[in-house]
């Protein structure tokens, strides 16, 4: 028991630049700080906190070439995997590793060296196999790397857990993972160590298993050197230089050189080493405290026990040298080196260990394996990991500069993800594409704020707990909120806002009317959660929702959407978007066309709406998650001659928008301006600029992105909660009522809508997903993306989006879908579900998914509408199997209020034929 006394610690005053009154000690104690005190500190809070890289302590191993074509900057198991294979393609000589202590570091006391094949995504499930599969290989070429294939066993205490275990188990099999859900018998049987009473159950892995991952780094270091590859230690990075925007020359401890990519592995140092360029490549990352429990040999304890991870009690254990080796993720972490540089050596980096932080997993520890209680202990590690704002790995091109490559938080799985992410790396630099989808990982999918250095420290507490929780759907961070708002944020949460946040953005997900004020009458900000595979407890009140927008008037905040502003003085403008785009953008002044932006495999880097503002000046309108993505992709790919002549300009935080959809929303907006809003003067998939209320310069988009009659008004900010009361007021004759996300989310999946990061992707292209309309290969520019498409025309695709209406399934009592189920043409595997939800109208859960056709030696064999409507279908959800209906084309749902416009338009279609403007005079 720690003993405090009232004596008050001189380091007390080092840390502290002023203390407030204290209940012991009173003013007196404020009037200890010194001025000396004072000053010193207030001049470190002052301080700019600039990166300075630290000398290495020792002179450079070699001389420092003065040109190569790619500088990996990092010696640890990335930096070497990347070099590994840039050399596998043919770059060794060209490639320089430059690491600023020894590569590798030294042998290792603060990694688990798991490496498991299970991933929440495909992306990372196929990068962490390759990995595996690369260590194999290099065992079987008798290089050192620990290897023992022990298989993964992972325990749960609770139902949902079991549930979330049946899922994977139905994921695992269509994705060619063999993996069994066993009783909690099963499970002490194969570890006998672990304590079952509280057990429910497990999923056993067995290709799983663990190495040594310093041994690993320095043989992929090996045969790197093998195939040309220069190394040089003691060397670090001073400044990346650019030139026109690309990576030019590195100024090093050792001398600069000159070179052609630039890639940063340089793991804790990460977030730092990309303040030295100019501009700052940003990378959101932080190092926490991470505790590696070892125990001494322990008697017959047999070298292939399992590793074992207990999700619900936050540990893992394995066995390593004899003994246990065992760590875990609490729930909110200590973040390291917050104001000081992180040391440069693995030894000056080991913390002192932490046992009042680490109790709490030690109990679980002791709870779960009963024998380490009689165990020797060895130490007890504490060292860093690094963690990323949303727990996911942060690579590819940065957006501020060309040919500069990030591959940084690893969390604790480094040596799992190594390989694959050193090949796609490799494949992104030498070719310019790689085998899989990488969005989901992208460094653009973060924007400035998640650099924020408080930000960070905030979120990255939070990070590692969530690590080891149950994936439920829509989950949400706890810190990091109320960042982003739109000026209607304080109405919405008044009217009972549950919010949800993409981006940095609080966006309503549902509304609850209960219970929305403090016990001092203030508007509480509430976080919306579903924490349950069944139906959730937000259900009724999205189905009011839901029922507002088909039947009455619903309001939507969509002001999360990215949104720009592209404009030039003559055509240049119209030329860039043409070759950017698959649609024909040269359309007349006042249309909104619908498009997407291809990449040169036919993929969507894009979807987006164009509004056509003026004859040289265009609106565009992408998804949320698009908003570093598409402007990053638009600087790359303009040709120069248009660079000095076309402007880009995000204005996502300069407008408010508002969406007001269904039967009465046409003449709910006609009550609150003076344009003439009859279909024959402002039709469907047209903008205009309106006055509304007493504002003036609204921005009116005749679309709703669900499919319901209506608009979306992109509203300046100063005229924004205006606007909105006056819609408010106006609309209560209509019963209007507000709708969040869920909703909107419902809507556009019966009516089979695709959107861009959840059902398209950069593999997918127009014509597997029912838009060749929107392709207009005839155009005066050829578009980026023509010759792909061109030849899958030709050819025929290889998968068909489709949507599927499941029956005998009972929303009240059956797991529900919620993406990433398997589905089953004929009894055999033929694709996966991507966006999935319940169906309000059609009374059924409705999925959205892509269908292949694979003969029996696994070859992919064209898909054709025949072939898709000739099949039984089955949807496998949590392993039980739900026969389904298949939809091809959007269809037309039942309504007490038709309307020819929105009847007329199919979102994805069967017949390229039909139009994709209503034939409307302008």
């Amino acid at each position: 028991m720690y003993k405090f006394s009232r004596k008050l610690p001189t380091a007390l005053f080092q840390r502290s630049s002023i203390l407030l009154y204290n209940i012991d000690y009173g003013f007196s104690f404020l009037s200890c700080v010194t001025a000396k005190s004072f000053q010193t500190d207030a001049a470190d809070v002052l301080r700019k906190r600039k990166f300075v890289p630290p000398a290495p302590p020792k002179m450079a191993e070699g001389s420092l070439p003065t040109e190569v074509r790619v500088v990996v900057c990092g010696g640890g198991i990335v930096g070497a995997s990347v070099a590994y294979h840039l050399a596998l393609l043919g770059w060794g000589k060209e490639t320089l590793l430059i690491e600023q202590h020894t590569v590798g570091g030294d042998s290792p006391l603060c990694a688990s060296g798991f490496v498991g094949r299970y991933e929440p995504t495909y992306c990372e499930l196929k990068l962490t196999e390759y990995s595996l599969d690369l260590i194999k290989e290099l065992t079987e070429k008798n290089l050192p790397t620990g290897w023992k294939q022990v298989g993964s066993l992972n325990l749960a205490r609770q139902f949902d857990r079991m549930t979330s275990y049946q899922r994977m188990k139905s994921i695992g099999k269509a994705w060619g993972i063999s993996c069994e859900v066993w009783t909690p018998e099963e499970c002490q049987a194969k570890c006998p160590l672990i304590d079952i009473n509280d057990i429910k159950g497990g999923l056993w892995i067995p290709d799983d298993g663990v190495c040594d991952p310093h041994l690993v780094c320095l043989s992929l270091i090996q045969e790197a050197k093998r195939m040309g590859v220069r190394v040089i230690e003691h060397c670090a990075v001073k400044k990346i230089l650019t030139d026109s925007g690309k990576v030019q020359q590195i100024d090093t401890t050792s001398g600069k050189l000159s070179c052609e990519f630039f890639v940063n592995c340089t793991g804790f140092w990460a977030r730092e080493v990309g303040t030295l360029s100019t501009p700052v490549v940003k990378i959101p990352l932080k190092s926490v405290e991470h505790h590696f429990l070892y125990t001494k040999p322990i008697e017959g304890l047999n070298p292939l026990t399992p590793f074992v991870r207990d999700f619900d009690g936050g540990v893992y254990f394995r066995e390593k040298d004899g003994g246990i080796m065992a760590g875990g993720f609490e729930r909110e972490a200590k973040v390291a080196y917050e104001d000081t540089a992180v040391p440069l050596s693995q030894k000056e980096r080991e913390l002192p260990p932490d046992w009042d932080h680490f109790h709490e997993l030690l109990d679980e520890l002791l709870r779960r394996v009963p024998a380490l209680r009689t165990a020797s202990l060895d130490r007890l590690s504490n060292a860093l990991q690094a963690f990323s704002p949303d727990c996911k790995w942060i690579l590819g091109e940065a957006p501020e500069i060309e040919n500069y490559y990030v591959c940084a938080g690893m969390k604790t799985i480094g040596v799992a993800a190594s390989g694959g992410i050193g090949r796609t790396l490799a494949d992104l630099i030498v070719k310019g594409s790689t085998y899989l989808d990488l969005h989901t990982l992208d460094v653009n999918r973060f924007l400035g704020l998640h650099n924020n250095r408080k930000f960070l420290k905030d979120r990255c507490k939070e990070v590692p707990g969530k690590h080891y929780d149950v994936c439920y759907p829509f989950d949400e961070y706890q810190t990091g909120r109320n960042l982003r708002m739109s000026p209607i944020y304080p109405a919405l949460k008044e009217a009972g806002a549950i919010f949800g946040q993409t981006m940095g953005y609080e966006r309503p997900s549902y509304f609850d009317p209960n219970d929305i004020k403090d016990e001092f009458g203030i508007p509480r900000f509430r976080m919306a959660e579903t924490r349950t595979f069944h139906k959730p407890a937000w259900f009724d009140l999205v189905a009011s929702e839901y029922t507002a927008c088909r039947e009455r008037i619903g309001l939507a905040d969509y002001s999360s959407f990215t949104k720009y502003d592209l404009w030039s003085k003559e055509r240049e403008v119209v030329d860039l978007l043409q070759y950017l785009c698959s649609n024909d953008v040269d359309v007349p002044i006042g249309s909104i066309i619908h498009t997407g932006m291809q990449n040169p495999w036919g993929g969507y880097e894009n979807d987006c709406s164009l509004a056509r503002l003026n004859e040289n000046h265009y609106m565009m309108i992408a998804p949320t998650t698009q908003q570093t993505r598409s402007l990053a992709w638009i600087r790359k790919n303009m040709p120069s001659h248009l660079k000095a002549s076309v402007n880009v300009s995000d204005v996502t935080s300069m407008y408010t928008a508002i969406c007001i959809m269904g039967p009465y929303s046409r003449v709910l907006l006609s009550e609150l301006t003076d344009t003439d809003l009859s279909p024959k003067n402002f039709p469907f998939f047209t903008y205009k600029e309106l006055d509304v209320g007493l504002a003036n310069g609204i921005r009116t988009l005749n679309i709703t992105h669900t499919g319901e009659l209506g608009y979306v008004l992109y509203i300046p900010n100063e005229f924004a909660l205006h606007v909105y009361s006056r819609i408010a007021q106006a609309g209560q004759k209509y019963n209007i009522q507000h709708a969040g996300y869920y909703a909107t989310r419902a809507l556009r999946i019966e009516k089979f809508y695709a959107f861009w990061g959840q059902d398209l992707d950069t593999f997918t292209t127009p014509l597997e997903c029912g838009r060749s309309w929107r392709v207009k290969f005839n155009k005066p520019i050829e578009f980026i993306g023509r010759s792909a498409l061109l030849k899958q025309r030709e050819e025929g695709v290889k998968r068909m989006y489709v949507q599927l209406l499941l029956n005998g399934h009972d929303h009240e009592v059956d797991v529900w879908c919620w993406g990433n189920e398997p589905i089953y043409r004929d009894g055999k595997h033929c694709g996966m579900t991507t966006t999935t939800g319940y169906g309000y109208t059609f009374k059924k859960q409705v999925c959205l998914g892509f269908v292949r056709n694979v003969d029996e030696a696994g070859n992919k064999l064209p898909v054709t509408n025949d072939f898709v409507l000739s099949g039984h279908y089955e949807v496998e959800v949590a392993g039980i199997r739900f026969e389904a209906k298949v939809n091809l084309h959007s269809p037309n749902l039942p309504t007490k209020f038709p309307d020819k416009e929105r009847e007329a338009y199919h979102a994805t279609r069967d017949k390229p034929g039909q139009g994709d403007l209503l034939s409307y005079k302008f």
